[in-house]
């Protein structure tokens, strides 16, 4: 599989312009790109399924563990001709305390890939010789075999960064000059989704394809791909993994105790009887439409795999669930944007409610967690959860190591996650739920809520990581079926 990493010495360099274009400069070629992202970023992936026609995955070596990102990454890209990964932040950014873990640099190295970076040359002339010599050495086994230079202000000035680069032995592959009518627009939590602008996203692909196309080699680009060696892995598929999933485990319980700063509040306990699964599939509801949309593509392949049927459906504008709605999954996104419309939507913020009360199981995250609550920012929600959320000026970002203390349809007592948050919102929870984690890094704390069959939190998890969610979620919808 021919494949590059598109890497950059900090963020805001250009990695999602760059990876974005070349990805849609590509696919109008006619070659068939596989679009993938280093980190738990959502919203860029949605740029790049636009870009190629295929969906936007995400290769996250804290939440799903470094062994899994070539698998992940072979499942996703089965089929293509070429695969680029855009990087997050700095080329050796990575989980805070935790050296190379999540970086672009371990997934390069992860990947076999040879690594583009991508420079914000509009400050600098001969010094970017020194910086990109000095990412180059930094560590040997990271293959950086070229670079493009972004925000480059004249002719002049191209010239004095080519002859530096040129000194220092290091292609360059590409020039981008300073372009402001393609940049995607962006506000408290980074760019707007797709789904939130579709029509100018579609012309900012466009315009990001012809830039792309017109400052950088395609062939070259091309040709150093075509160095990565084999990557010798077997793909990911959602089959096998809910397969070894069920398998007994190996050395280490799946689930450990619950931490006694935990147990002590009094949670815990053993895994309910979802019951027999029936012959009919279970209809699965997923939140979808521009305010909800945070999801990893594996969540539903997971749920499909496990014999769930998956629907997709609009709170903005679906005024009823799905027929024969069993499980209901309600992901991340942006209700804080959309508040007034969610909360006109009565007929629906029913819906929801009496589903939940009926103990239907539900999988609420972040987003989710928002909508479930009594109101947001004053404007009534769907009043499941004896909660309000309100905007907030604190952003609260980070990886987390979680472990779930409360029994739910997504998790038994003890079950061990790495997760993200990324949210500048706060929720002020009454009585009457058990949180859904136990935080054990970097902090410990409790969050999130299990009542009945509603699991709803701030965190962000990747199920491929831990299989059994899904298949657990899966079969708790088909025993409301039942």
């Amino acid at each position: 599989m021919p494949r590059l990493v598109i890497a950059a010495p900090s963020s805001g360099s250009g990695k999602t312009t760059v990876a974005t274009g070349l990805m849609a400069a590509f696919a109008e070629r006619g070659l068939a790109v596989s679009p993938h992202k280093a980190g738990p970023d959502y919203i860029d992936p949605g740029y790049h399924a636009l870009a190629t026609g295929r969906p936007g995955r995400n290769l996250d070596a804290f939440m799903c563990g470094p062994e899994l990102v070539a698998p992940l990454f072979a499942h996703g890209a089965a089929g293509c001709d070429l695969a680029l990964v855009e990087g997050v932040m700095g080329l050796y950014d990575g989980a805070a305390g935790r050296g190379e873990l999540a970086s672009t640099a371990q997934v390069a190295k992860l990947l076999r890939a040879p690594v583009v970076l991508v420079v914000d040359a509009s400050s600098q002339s001969r010094s970017v010789a020194a910086l990109v010599h000095g990412f180059a050495s930094f560590d040997p086994r990271v293959r950086l075999g070229g670079v493009i230079l972004n925000k480059v202000g004249s002719d002049r000035h191209e010239v004095m960064l080519r002859e530096a680069l040129e000194e220092a032995g290091m292609p360059v592959l590409g020039v981008l000059r300073r372009a402001p009518q393609v940049a995607a627009p962006s506000r408290h939590l980074g760019l707007v989704p797709v789904a939130e602008r579709r029509a100018d996203a579609v012309a900012a692909v466009a315009a990001l394809a012809d830039q792309v196309r017109a400052g950088c080699d395609l062939e070259a680009l091309l040709a150093l791909a075509r160095t990565a060696p084999p990557l010798e892995c077997e793909a990911w598929s959602p089959e096998r993994a809910l397969v070894d999933a069920a398998a007994p485990a190996s050395g280490a319980a799946r689930h450990d105790p619950v931490p006694p700063a935990f147990e002590a509040r009094g949670f815990g306990g053993g895994a309910p009887d979802n019951g027999a699964t029936p012959n009919e599939p279970p209809v699965i509801a997923v939140a979808g439409g521009p305010a909800f949309t945070f999801s990893y593509a594996e969540h539903a392949e997971l749920l499909g795999a496990a014999g769930a049927e998956v629907v997709t459906f609009d709170p903005l504008r679906d005024e009823a669930l799905p027929e024969g709605t069993t499980g209901l999954v309600i992901g991340g996104g942006f209700p804080e944007v959309y508040a007034p419309e969610l909360a006109a939507n009565a007929p629906l913020r029913r819906a929801v409610a009496d589903f939940a009360a009926a103990g239907g199981p539900v999988a609420a995250e972040c987003a989710g967690l928002l909508y479930l609550a009594r109101s947001l920012d004053g404007k009534p929600m769907c009043g499941v959860l004896d909660a309000d959320a309100r905007m907030s000026e604190r952003l609260t970002l980070g990886y987390r190591e979680a472990v779930a203390v409360s029994d739910s349809a997504l998790a038994v007592a003890g079950t061990r996650l790495r997760g993200h948050e990324f949210h500048r919102t706060v929720i002020e929870p009454g009585a009457g739920a058990a949180p859904a984690w136990g935080f054990t890094h970097p902090e410990r704390r409790v969050e999130g809520f299990v009542q009945g069959g509603v699991h709803a939190s701030y965190l962000h998890t990747h199920w491929a990581a831990r299989p059994s969610v899904a298949r657990r979620f899966a079969e708790a919808a088909a025993a409301a079926r039942s």
